[in-house]
C-alpha cells in the first residue's frame, strides 16, 4: 500500500533552507514509493482561528484556503512540519495552519492523530537551545503525545543565508532518510 506524505513548509522564503530540506525529505519519500504533496504556507490565505466554536459541527466556517487543506490532512498518513526558527519557535505561517486544526476537535482530531509526524527546522543561531529550536520541537513532541502519534525524526541546523542547506550534505542525507522512514 502507498503511504500519503504531507509536507508542510512553514518558510516564507520559497527556496529557503528548511524548504529545501523539506524538498529533500519529499525526495527520499519518493524513492520509498510514497506519494507526496508539499504545500507552501506562506503562498497561502490562512486566517487565524477566531475561536467561535462553530467547528463543534466538524468543520471550520472561516471560508479560507484552509478549506482545501483540511482533507488533505486527514487523507495523509505522515505529515511533515517544516520551519525555520523565528523568534525561538517555528514559524507564524506555520503557527496558523497547526492552530486551524482546532476544527477536527468535533470528531477527537481522528483527522490528525495516529499518524507519522516529522520535523524539520533550520535556524541561524549556533545550536538547538541557543536558537530556540528546542522550543519548536517541545510543541511538536507535545502535539503529537496528545494526538497519539508518533515522531519518526528530526531534522535540525544552524543554517543563516539561503543556499546553506545544500552546503551541509550531512543534513540533506539525514532529510533524505526520514522521508523514507516517512514512507515505510
Amino acid at each position: 500500500m502507498t503511504s500519503n506524505i504531507l509536507i508542510l513548509k512553514g518558510s516564507p522564503r520559497e527556496k529557503g533552507n528548511s524548504a529545501v530540506l523539506a524538498d529533500k525529505a519529499a525526495e527520499g519519500a519518493r524513492s520509498a514509493g510514497a506519494q507526496v504533496e508539499s504545500i507552501y504556507l506562506h503562498g497561502l490565505d490562512i486566517r487565524p482561528c477566531d475561536a467561535c466554536e462553530e467547528c463543534s459541527a466538524g468543520a471550520c466556517v472561516i471560508e479560507d484556503d484552509m478549506i482545501a487543506l483540511y482533507p488533505k490532512l486527514a487523507a495523509a498518513d505522515g505529515i511533515i512540519l517544516a520551519s525555520p526558527i523565528y523568534w525561538f519557535t517555528f514559524s507564524a505561517q506555520l503557527k496558523l495552519c497547526i492552530d486551524r486544526w482546532y476544527a477536527f476537535q468535533a470528531h477527537q482530531w481522528k483527522e490528525v492523530a495516529h499518524k507519522k509526524y516529522g520535523i524539520i527546522l533550520a535556524y541561524g543561531d549556533s545550536d538547538l537551545h541557543n536558537s530556540g529550536g528546542i522550543n519548536a520541537i517541545h510543541t511538536i513532541e507535545t502535539m503529537c503525545r496528545y494526538l497519539k502519534s508518533e515522531v519518526v525524526g528530526i531534522v535540525h541546523g544552524s543554517l543563516s543565508d539561503v543556499g546553506d542547506a545544500e552546503k551541509h550534505p550531512d543534513l540533506m542525507d539525514e532529510a533524505f532518510a526520514l522521508g523514507k522512514r516517512m514512507a515505510e
